[in-house]
């Protein structure tokens, strides 16, 4: 009688080190589900929040709460929600809205996004000069980032050194070569019907792209629409609107400012309205229309003009005037002058000094021209700053104008040989934007 051997099954699947370090929890699947990624199930708005509650083990109102606080006393919850927006994709996606956007497929979520940053740059840059709201702004994130980060340490379990050495040594995974006319990371595939093909504001028309039943990445057994002339485009009016909206915005807030306030405040305001008026426009476009590059790269543009005007010093003025100051005598002399926007000249050429009396003064002009005309026997010590402009002496011989940035001049100007010793006269002069002039009196 022979013995039966039972049939061979299917071999075992070896138990290495690396299924063992895969099993454990600290293994590698477990490191692939801490990567920070938007949660789409929870998510409020972009997910941003869910996500960094799911990452920290944490219930996401704190961060909306946090985020909502940062965004309205500082525009850094705006900046850092939108970016994280656009480069941070869904837990089941590989490619983020940033990517879309810069390959034409422009839909809400990526409108959105860079509204929200926009918008929070330039909240950000209207309150550089307030260090109270930036010092609790710092504060409040430092916070967040604290309690998150403690949060997540305190639910990881300790690692394995053998199940990461194990994953630090595993060879790559091996993939199959790309396909010639398969996909590619700037045109991805239209996957599903028709029906299920995503509507972009700009971009690839999904219903003029031409299936390919016999492409690797098309599922056998599915044919899809049959190639045409594209269809009409959708509604193109939108951006035209928002166009006009943000100038008359614009203007209005310039407008109403303009009496009251400086310069600098007068343009912050109106490009700020005109930057709010794009952004809502680019929201509204989401649900009802087209809007096209333009829009965003002109809300870049106003962004960087909120910036500019709120660097503008707080001494320009949005009229023009000129003024003199001319004192008869040194007791009539003010300790400062100060000009807003235009030509301010003061003249001390009437002013009679003793040998042992010093005069000094100081004189400031926003954005313009200060020209000062000293005494003629008088020796004079100089401080002059100009922000962005010029500085004229009675000692220079060329009368080029020379423009540069932050110019300063610390310097003091003796009496002309064989005049009688006349004093002292010590000038502290600043000018923001325009020219600074020191003359001689005649004789």
């Amino acid at each position: 009688m022979t013995d039966q051997q039972p049939a061979p099954g299917p071999p075992a699947p070896p138990r290495d080190h690396l299924s063992a370090a895969a099993a454990e929890p600290g293994g590698p699947e477990a490191v692939r589900e801490r990567k920070f990624r938007r949660d789409r199930r929870h998510r409020k708005l972009g997910g941003v929040c869910a996500g960094l509650g799911r990452q920290c083990d944490m219930d996401p109102v704190i961060f909306r709460i946090g985020l909502a606080v940062l965004a309205i006393t500082s525009g850094l919850g705006l900046v850092f929600y939108g970016f994280a927006w656009l480069f941070i994709p869904y837990d089941d996606e590989e490619e983020n809205e940033a990517r879309r956007l810069l390959t034409g497929r422009v839909d809400g979520h990526a409108l959105t996004a860079v509204l929200f940053a926009l918008v929070g740059c330039g909240v950000f840059l209207t309150l550089l000069n307030n260090s109270s709201a930036l010092t609790f702004a710092a504060v409040l994130a430092l916070l967040l980032a604290g309690a998150g980060y403690w949060s997540q340490q305190r639910g990881d379990p300790d690692p394995d050194p053998v199940a990461a050495q194990a994953v630090a040594d595993a060879p790559p995974e091996a993939m199959a070569p790309p396909v010639a006319g398969g996909p590619s990371w700037w045109r991805d595939p239209l996957k599903g019907p028709h029906d299920g093909v995503p509507k972009y504001f700009w971009g690839p028309d999904p219903i003029a792209v031409e299936y390919q039943p016999d492409a690797p990445h098309f599922p056998a057994g599915r044919r899809g629409p049959a190639s045409g002339p594209p269809g009409p485009r959708g509604p193109r009016w939108i951006g035209g609107w928002v166009f006009l909206a943000a100038v008359l915005a614009g203007c209005l807030g310039s407008t109403l400012t303009w009496e009251d306030q400086p310069l600098g405040t007068s343009l912050q305001t109106g490009f700020a309205c005109a930057l709010g008026v794009l952004g809502l426009g680019i929201a509204i476009s989401s649900f009802l229309g087209r809007t096209g590059a333009g829009s965003i790269i002109l809300a870049v543009i106003v962004a960087a003009l909120v910036a500019c005007s709120a660097a503008l010093p707080k001494t320009i003025t949005s009229d023009w005037i000129r003024t003199d100051w001319r004192p008869a005598a040194a007791a009539d002399v003010r300790p400062g002058y100060e000009l807003g926007t235009g030509v301010g000249t003061l003249d001390l050429s009437r002013i009679d000094l003793r040998k042992d009396q010093t005069l000094s003064t100081r004189a400031e002009v926003g954005a313009g021209r200060l020209k000062v005309i000293v005494p003629r026997d008088a020796e004079v010590k100089l401080r002059a700053e100009v922000g962005i402009g010029d500085i004229q002496l009675p000692s220079d011989t060329s009368q080029d104008v020379d423009i540069a940035p932050d110019k300063k001049k610390t310097t003091t100007l003796p009496p002309p040989k064989g005049t009688k010793d006349g004093g002292t006269v010590d000038l502290r002069l600043e000018v923001g934007i325009g020219q600074v002039e020191v003359a001689r009196a005649a004789s």
